[in-house]
């Protein structure tokens, strides 16, 4: 399994809690363990770069298989993401799913949510309002 390092960052979703080395705040960028995922036997690439163009700083950030129910873990784990920062995410719940929704927190109470986006198929998501 790759690591996907942004910064001293690592991202990816999972069904095993984030450990981090060492007590961090959420706003710095920690070394984080990367959970255990189970990932799809396809050959599509799930990495996408999350772009943060809402002008508000993003806390949160999950994504789901389009029709499921549950969230899963926060993908940014203990760090925020900027107004007009990106991040990579690897979004695989290892169910060969391509079609995610994401839901996205931001500091100022705002949530955003969006369905059916094809991880499949594109390398950069744009949060806007």
């Amino acid at each position: 399994m790759a690591v996907v390092l942004v910064g001293s960052l690592a991202l990816g979703i999972g069904v095993d809690a984030v450990a981090a080395t060492e007590p961090v705040s959420r706003t710095e960028a920690p070394a984080l363990a990367r959970p255990v995922v189970q990932q799809s036997r396809d050959s599509y690439n799930r990495e996408i770069r999350v772009h943060n163009q809402t002008g508000w700083t993003m806390t949160y950030f999950y994504a789901a298989s389009s029709g499921t129910d549950g969230w899963g873990d926060d993908l940014l784990g203990s760090a925020t993401l900027s107004p007009g920062d990106s991040v990579v995410v690897t979004v695989d719940d290892g169910s060969g799913a391509c079609r995610y929704d994401f839901w996205a927190e931001f500091d100022n109470g705002e949530s955003l949510r969006r369905s059916g986006i094809n991880v499949c198929q594109i390398a950069d998501y744009y949060f806007t309002r």
